[in-house]
């Protein structure tokens, strides 16, 4: 499903993403989850890792690929509990959520344009 739904996304947007790991993994790592003070690990559906494009510097070497990291079970869990929305598109969202941090959107920039929240 992660790979059906980047391959959805507009042509500009999978170009800015060149180079960019989706990981898939049942659940977030324990060293991620302690350095987000997060103690259930079924509050984390995703999450971006690396340097947004925004940021970035030519002084900057990174040591491993940016990532999108997206979370099965938490995203499973969120699907059954919600009930109102299909499995692809929650991927989707969770995807396209972690990709706007990719390209440099604030949480509160990505939620101006789409509140999944209500």
């Amino acid at each position: 499903m992660a790979e059906q739904a980047f391959a959805s996304l507009p042509q500009p947007v999978r170009a800015a993403c060149a180079g960019l790991a989706i990981r898939v993994t049942d659940f977030a790592p324990e060293e991620i989850l302690d350095s987000m003070g997060i103690v259930d690990p079924f509050e984390l559906t995703g999450l971006y890792e690396g340097i947004a494009l925004t940021e970035r510097s030519v002084m900057d070497q990174p040591t491993r690929p940016d990532a999108v990291w997206l979370f099965r079970r938490p995203i499973l869990e969120e699907w059954i509990e919600r009930g109102d929305v299909k499995l692809d598109q929650l991927v989707l969202h969770v995807l396209v959520h972690e990709i706007a941090h990719h390209l440099g959107w604030s949480d509160a920039d990505i939620r101006a344009v789409d509140d999944w929240t209500l």
